[in-house]
């Protein structure tokens, strides 16, 4: 199944088609709140007021101009301004690949500079989400180039990939902020680890080696995976070491496990949900699909009367 979805994800065909579907379109509310970023607001506050961080993301990514990552990032530009007005700064996460990386590396940095530096006006960060692995080694180029100048930048890694121990080894002395995901995307297993429990150690493997950096100072670290026993196996390890709990952020996508989220934020957890929203949710879609067969079977239920 995962297989058949995450090429359903790729499929040029079925991304023109498949949004265009009622059902499919009423399915999707189970990840977003909505397309545009008024509905993503809206969720936010209701977060915010829960006691959450909250991370927003708006979807689509591998743009064919530069025009259109300038648009893209007067529109995150415009969600930081948003964050004035509201008790807790909502934190942008945002693909490379939308602000165009494809077609100008130095214009890329430009944007995200100018972001990081916006959001740091307001109190809050700018996330680089990871994307497939073509991607990795340039991002982390710019990531590191953007560290350099800003604190309040942080970057997602993949812990399915088999370079992401190195990958975190070269980030630590820069003192980053990490969100570790398990990964979403289908990847050849000479590069990435294919089977749930090689993910699962190699996330945890990881998790704990950055829970013990932060106990250290200077690395801020998000758990994003729906994976509750992982988290809980984390922690143990964490509690074992004296991490704090209060170093240890939970990130999960809105709409997943959103009870459970709840459960860990009283256990001491900081929790965090990522809010995405956007016209070019398919391919994010069917992803989010195709990692855990739970989510197929709400999909399913939502297109039923």
């Amino acid at each position: 199944m995962r297989t058949i979805l995450l090429w359903m994800a790729r499929n040029p065909s079925l991304q023109r088609r498949i949004p265009r579907l009622a059902f499919v379109r009423r399915a999707t509310r189970r990840f977003m709140p909505g397309e545009d970023v008024a509905a993503a607001l809206v969720a936010a506050d209701a977060l915010v007021a829960r006691g959450q961080g909250v991370l927003l993301t708006r979807l689509g990514e591998n743009l064919t101009s530069l025009a259109e990552a300038d648009a893209v990032a007067a529109h995150y530009h415009a969600v930081l301004d948003a964050c004035r007005t509201r008790p807790r700064p909502i934190e942008p996460s945002v693909k490379p690949t939308q602000l165009g990386l494809d077609l100008d590396a130095e214009a890329t940095f430009a944007h995200c500079d100018s972001l990081a530096r916006h959001a740091a006006d307001v109190g809050s960060w700018l996330w680089l989400d990871m994307e497939s692995s073509p991607y990795v080694e340039p991002t982390l180029v710019l990531y590191e180039r953007l560290r350099a100048l800003h604190p309040n930048v942080g970057i997602c890694l993949q812990a399915y990939l088999r370079r992401t121990p190195a990958d975190v080894r070269r980030l630590l002395p820069i003192g980053p902020g990490i969100r570790l995901v398990k990964g979403a995307y289908d990847e050849p297993a000479a590069i990435a680890y294919r089977t749930r429990a090689e993910v699962s150690a190699a996330y945890q493997t990881l998790a704990v080696w950055l829970a013990e950096a932060a106990r250290d100072g200077g690395v801020r670290v998000g758990l994003g995976t729906h994976d509750v026993d992982l988290v809980r196996r984390i922690a143990m390890f964490a509690d074992a070491a004296g991490v704090p709990r209060a170093k240890l952020e939970v990130h999960m996508l809105y709409g997943i496990r959103a009870a459970e989220l709840r459960r860990l934020q009283a256990d001491g957890f900081p929790a965090c949900t990522l809010v995405a929203y956007g016209v070019s949710w398919y391919p994010w879609y069917m992803r989010r699909l195709a990692e855990r067969p739970a989510n197929v079977l709400f999909a399913l239920r939502q297109i039923l009367p």
